[in-house]
């Protein structure tokens, strides 16, 4: 028997914001299990073309991954992703693995990032805390991806969440789906808020953060709440630079093994 630890991400060409998150996450875990052989997988096909195209790093698909693991011997594999949410990412990743189980004697999936209620609790606090210092006249949004997969469900609970765990001045808000952006700028009209700090709720800072959330166009959420008449302060951390964050995928890592 030979065990095989299995890092899966989305992925992401933002060399910066990977060092502190993906990177720092992989880190994590490889010195936690440092006896145990580690392995790296991105789940974005058009991202890992556009690495090796600009780059030339070769990262392994899912399957290249495991194909790779067997190649080496191991028989047990142990796969942590590094997603948000149980969502479409997540699945294809499992269906992936499983399609390549006959090859090994077990594969065992360690949960994401949200996966139960003491999970998202533990969020909640990890930002509230990390974002004490706003006054009254200033509120925080958070920038969901968002997904037509039903466990979408995480980003309106946990909205629910903050304001119920003291919080009331964060919000969240998803690029694809709900809560959409026009429903966090109506709800702050009907508050005395003049600043809005934004954030996003993704494990990197990349194309969504810069662009979507932070970025010079129209329909950025910057320039949105700009029009609106506010004071807008964006802030470039993803989620992996939480060490508190990266502390949760290892535990959830752990309990599989």
């Amino acid at each position: 028997m030979k065990k095989g630890i299995l890092v899966v991400s989305f992925g992401t060409s933002y060399s910066d914001t990977r060092a502190v998150t993906i990177d720092a996450i992989e880190k994590e875990i490889k010195g936690l299990f440092a006896d145990v052989p580690f392995y790296r997988a991105w789940t974005s096909r058009m991202i890992l073309s556009k690495l090796q195209e600009t780059t030339g790093e070769k990262i392994f698909t899912v399957s290249e991954a495991l194909l790779q693991m067997k190649k080496d011997g191991v028989t047990d594999v142990y796969i942590q992703p590094t997603h948000v949410i149980n969502g479409i990412e997540n699945d294809r990743m499992k269906e992936d693995a499983l399609a390549l189980q006959e090859f090994f004697h077990s594969i065992s999936f360690g949960a994401p990032l949200l996966s139960s209620t003491e999970d998202m609790r533990e969020v909640v606090q990890i930002i509230g805390s990390s974002f004490s210092n706003l006054n009254t006249s200033e509120a925080l949004v958070l920038m969901g991806h968002g997904s037509e997969h039903y466990a979408n469900t995480v980003y309106p609970a946990l909205d629910y969440m903050f304001k119920e765990m003291g919080y009331p001045h964060i919000h969240m808000g998803t690029v694809e789906a709900y809560p959409e952006l026009l429903h966090v700028t109506e709800l702050l009209k009907k508050s005395d808020v003049k600043t809005v700090h934004l954030v996003p709720f993704m494990i990197v800072a990349g194309d969504h953060a810069n662009n979507d959330m932070a970025g010079e166009e129209k329909n950025s959420w910057k320039s949105v709440f700009e029009n609106e008449g506010y004071k807008v302060v964006c802030h470039l951390k993803g989620l992996g630079e939480y060490n508190e964050i990266r502390k949760m995928f290892v535990k959830h890592l752990k309990a599989v093994i």
